[in-house]
C-alpha cells in the first residue's frame, strides 16, 4: 500500500446534505430575491403568447380559422395549451411558485423591518471628519437645540453626552416591503378572480337576445367555486349593430368605429333600458361586465326542400375569411329537408365586385352590394343525429363528406346570389334563397371579484416602488464641545451620495444659523 493510498484511506468521508439539507437548500433558493425576480420575469414572459395567439376564451372564431388554415400548427399550439394560456398547467405552476417565493421573501423581511423601526440611531463617531460629508463651525449650539432643529427637519433623533445622532429615510424600506406585499396582493387578487369568477363567450345576431344563464353561452368557463346560481340574472336584446369604415384614400375600408345598441333588463321584471355597447366601454350589471370583442355578417337564407316545404329560414353567422374585406365563409345545414338532408357551402361578399377573370370578390367590408357565392350544395346524411358533436362552421367531418351527393359545385352555381335571388337545385332537390343580411357580434361576459383588489394592489405597488427608488436612508451626527460644532453625515443607500451633498449643506445651514461654516 502506498502512502497516497493510506492518506486516502484515512481521509474522513464527506457527509452529504441529506433530505433535510436538500429541502432547506431548495427553500432558500426558492425564497431568494434573485429567484423571485426570475419568476416575475417568467410570469411576464409567459403572458406574451396569450397576447399574440388567439385564445379560446376571447376569440374562438380566430382559433377555428387557425385550425382551418394551419391545422398542424394549431395542433401543436393546442398540445402546449397556447390557446388557453392563462388556464394552462405551466402558467399556473409559474404563478404558484412566484406566490410561494414572494411569501418566503416577505415574512423574514417583515421581521427585519420591524426591528429596524425599533432600533435607535447609533451614537456619534469620535471623529466626524472621516465621514463622507463633514462640516464644522464656531457656535454656542447646545445638544438640545441641535436636536430640536434636526427634529424640525423630520429626523429621528437620539442625544448623548455632547452629541446628537439623527436618521431618516425609513420610508425607503417601507416602500420596498410594501411593494412586495402589493405584488403578493396582486397575485392573490388574480387567484380570487379565477376561483370565484367566471367568463364566457356568446355570439348574438341582430334581433336576437341573451339571458345570463349557463345554457345560453357558446363557451362557459366558471371558477371552481361558481355554480349556476352565481350568475347575475340580467338579459338583453341586440336591436341594432352599426359599423363605420373609411371610404376612399389609402386606408379605404379601415374600420373606424362600431357599436351595438342593446335593450337591457338588469333583473327579471325590470324595465328595459337602452345601452350603447362599444369597445372598451363594457356593460356593467352589478359587477358582471359584458365586452364587445368582434363582429361579422349573418346573411339570411330560406331553404325549400324537394317536397316544397320550408325546411330552414333564418340568419346564419359566417366565419370571417378575410378581415380587411370581411369576406366570410358560411355553412347552412338543413337536417329537416325531405326527402334528403341538404347542406350548403357559401361565401358571403359584403361588397361584391366582378373580377377580370369572370369571378367575384369583395372590395369593401361594408354591406354595399351584398352577394353570396354558392361553393357547393350537397344532399345526404349530414351525421347530425349520430350523437357526435359538430362545428357549426363545418358542413360535416371528412369521412361523412365523402358519402354526400354533390348537387352543385363551383362554377355550375352561376353568378353570386343578390338579396332576393335564389338557386334551384337540380333534380327537384329544393331551392336556396338569399333573403337578407344581418350582423352578429361576439361578446365576452365576465365576473371578476378580484378586479378592484387587483387595481388597488397595482396602484399601491406603483406608489411603493416610487418611495423605494426616490427616498434614501441617511444619517447625521453632531458633536458640540468648547464652542465648536462638528457635523458629519452619510447615506446608507449606494449611489445616492451626490444627491445627499446638497441636502447635507442645507442641514448644516439650519444648524449653524448665521455662523460661518468650514
Amino acid at each position: 500500500m502506498t502512502v497516497s493510498d493510506l492518506e486516502r484511506k484515512q481521509e474522513p468521508k464527506r457527509a452529504g446534505l441529506g433530505p433535510a439539507g436538500w429541502l432547506r437548500w431548495s427553500w432558500r433558493t426558492l425564497t431568494s430575491m434573485k429567484t423571485a425576480l426570475l419568476l416575475l420575469f417568467l410570469f411576464a414572459l409567459a403572458s406574451i403568447p396569450g397576447s399574440l395567439i388567439p385564445q379560446r376564451g376571447v376569440e374562438p372564431d380566430q382559433v377555428a380559422r387557425l385550425y382551418d388554415e394551419s391545422p398542424d400548427l394549431a395542433v401543436w399550439y393546442d398540445r402546449f395549451q397556447l390557446f388557453d394560456v392563462f388556464s394552462s398547467v405551466w402558467f399556473a405552476a409559474i404563478y404558484l411558485l412566484l406566490f410561494t417565493s414572494l411569501i418566503g421573501c416577505i415574512v423574514p423581511r417583515t421581521g427585519t423591518y420591524l426591528r429596524e423601526l425599533r432600533r435607535k440611531p447609533p451614537a456619534a463617531p469620535r471623529n466626524l471628519s472621516r465621514l463622507p460629508h463633514h462640516a464644522a463651525f464656531e457656535s454656542d449650539l447646545t445638544v438640545e437645540e441641535a436636536a430640536r432643529r434636526l427634529r424640525k427637519l423630520r429626523f429621528r433623533v437620539v442625544t448623548g453626552d455632547g452629541w446628537v445622532a439623527a436618521e431618516k429615510g425609513y420610508l425607503r424600506e417601507t416602500g420596498n416591503l410594501l411593494f412586495h406585499v402589493a405584488l403578493l396582493g396582486l397575485l392573490a387578487a388574480v387567484g380570487i378572480g379565477s376561483v370565484f369568477g367566471y367568463r364566457g363567450n356568446v355570439l348574438v345576431v341582430e334581433g336576437d337576445g341573451f339571458a345570463n344563464t349557463v345554457a345560453a353561452y357558446d363557451r362557459y368557463m366558471p371558477g371552481p367555486r361558481v355554480n349556476a346560481e352565481s350568475l347575475e340574472p340580467f338579459a338583453f336584446e341586440l336591436s341594432d349593430f352599426q359599423a363605420t369604415y373609411q371610404v376612399g384614400g389609402d386606408n379605404s375600408g379601415q374600420e373606424l368605429d362600431y357599436s351595438a345598441h342593446l335593450k337591457v333588463n338588469d333583473s327579471p321584471g325590470a324595465p328595459a333600458r337602452d345601452y350603447e355597447l362599444k369597445v372598451n366601454e363594457p356593460l356593467d350589471v352589478n359587477g358582471t361586465q359584458t365586452y364587445l370583442i368582434g363582429h361579422g355578417y349573418a346573411p339570411e337564407f330560406r331553404v325549400t326542400d324537394g317536397e316544397g316545404q320550408v325546411a330552414f329560414e333564418g340568419p346564419v353567422p359566417c366565419l370571417i375569411e378575410d378581415k380587411p374585406t370581411l369576406t366570410s365563409g358560411c355553412v347552412v345545414k338543413v337536417p329537416d329537408a325531405q326527402p334528403s338532408q341538404l347542406g350548403f357551402l357559401l361565401r358571403f361578399l359584403p361588397t361584391s365586385t366582378p373580377l377580370t377573370d369572370g369571378g367575384h370578390a369583395s372590395s369593401f367590408p361594408g354591406a354595399v352590394v351584398p352577394e353570396v357565392q354558392v361553393l357547393g350544395a350537397f344532399s345526404g346524411d349530414l351525421g347530425l343525429r349520430s350523437g357526435v358533436p359538430q362545428s357549426v362552421y363545418e358542413l360535416a367531418p371528412p369521412e361523412i363528406m365523402k358519402k354526400l351527393d354533390p348537387l352543385v359545385m363551383g362554377e355550375a352555381a352561376g353568378d353570386p346570389l343578390a338579396v332576393g335571388k335564389s338557386l334551384e337545385l337540380p333534380g327537384g332537390a329544393g331551392k336556396l334563397e338569399f333573403t337578407g343580411v344581418k350582423e352578429w357580434i361576439t361578446l365576452q361576459i365576465a365576473y371578476d371579484p378580484g378586479r378592484l383588489p387587483a387595481l388597488l394592489a397595482a396602484g399601491t405597488a406603483t406608489i411603493a416602488i416610487v418611495f423605494s427608488l426616490v427616498i434614501r436612508r441617511r444619517r447625521v451626527w453632531v458633536r458640540v464641545k468648547d464652542g465648536r460644532a462638528d457635523v458629519g453625515g452619510l447615506t446608507r443607500t449606494e449611489g445616492s451620495a451626490a444627491g445627499f451633498a446638497e441636502e447635507f449643506d442645507e442641514i448644516v445651514k439650519e444648524l449653524a444659523g448665521d455662523k460661518d461654516v468650514r
